[in-house]
């Protein structure tokens, strides 16, 4: 493992594999190294084509610190130390609401090349209910209270919609023991995502007007059922490519997503 150190002090802890043009993997909601299997292997897949793949721990997770306030503007600044240790230079991929996180990379004028975003989690017809309208102060209010528990509970029922005896079972897990302290961090991704994952749909089509670089909008067609709408308006949004794995959910097969990635970013 590797470290860098943002603009505010705070160390990034990220895996370096591979030569050739840089690759960010930018995680969704709950991911880090330490308990996700699927990113290192994609990582490993992306090296083997020719690039070099950074796979870091989000702010609050993992190896990697959490200097408080929370600021979405912290977190793209990571992304810009991580460019930094790529040699100036990378393309983006986004992950769930790390999507959201990658177009704001790109929005803030990092020298971000190309952008390749999996399923970002946007409600945005009737085939899924949205979070309810006070999510965000009900997940500041687990935050204030540090419980992370509660907050990991109330995304699963709130915005998965899980049954509550489902969660109950999950917390009697070990795996329990590992998402835990990243709890916190549920409310980091949802303001990454904006009001708008609450309030249903992308409220302004000009919230990334400043994201020029080529994007790739990708879903796959056994994953939830708002995730295509979700994908298609980002798609929509920014003028971006868009492409449906067949046969992949929302957290796609490594094998099925890298050749996808590799040639949207050689172009």
């Amino acid at each position: 493992m590797s470290t860098t150190v943002s603009k505010d002090g705070t160390a990034i802890g990220y895996d370096r594999i591979g030569a050739g043009p840089a690759v960010i993997l930018v995680a969704g909601a709950t991911q880090y190294r330490a308990i996700d299997q699927q990113t290192p292997e994609l990582a490993r897949l992306l090296s083997e084509a020719g690039f070099s793949v950074i796979n870091y721990d989000r702010r609050g997770r993992g190896e990697s610190g959490d200097t408080l306030p929370y600021a979405v503007a912290r977190e793209v600044e990571d992304i810009a130390a991580l460019i930094g240790v790529a040699g100036g230079r990378a393309s983006l991929y986004g992950a769930s609401s790390g999507c959201a996180l990658a177009l704001e990379a790109a929005q803030a004028g990092l020298s971000v090349d190309r952008l390749v975003l999996y399923e970002p989690p946007y409600v945005v017809d009737d085939s899924w209910a949205p979070p309810p309208r006070d999510y965000f102060e009900k997940l500041a209010a687990f935050r204030e209270a540090g419980d992370k528990a509660g907050a990991l509970s109330y995304f699963f029922t709130a915005s998965i919609h899980m049954p509550v005896e489902q969660v109950e079972a999950m917390q009697k897990s070990p795996f329990w023991s590992m998402l835990e302290p990243v709890g916190h961090t549920i409310e980091y991704d949802a303001l990454c995502m904006g009001k708008e994952a609450v309030e249903g749909g992308l409220a302004s089509t000009q919230r990334w007007n400043r994201v020029t670089q080529p994007v790739l909008v990708v879903d796959g067609d056994a994953s939830f059922p708002f995730m295509a709408g979700g994908a298609n308006a980002v798609a929509k949004v920014q003028g971006a490519g868009r492409k449906t794995l067949p046969g992949q959910g929302h957290g796609p097969a490594p094998e099925a997503i890298a050749p996808v990635v590799v040639e949207f970013l050689r172009g």
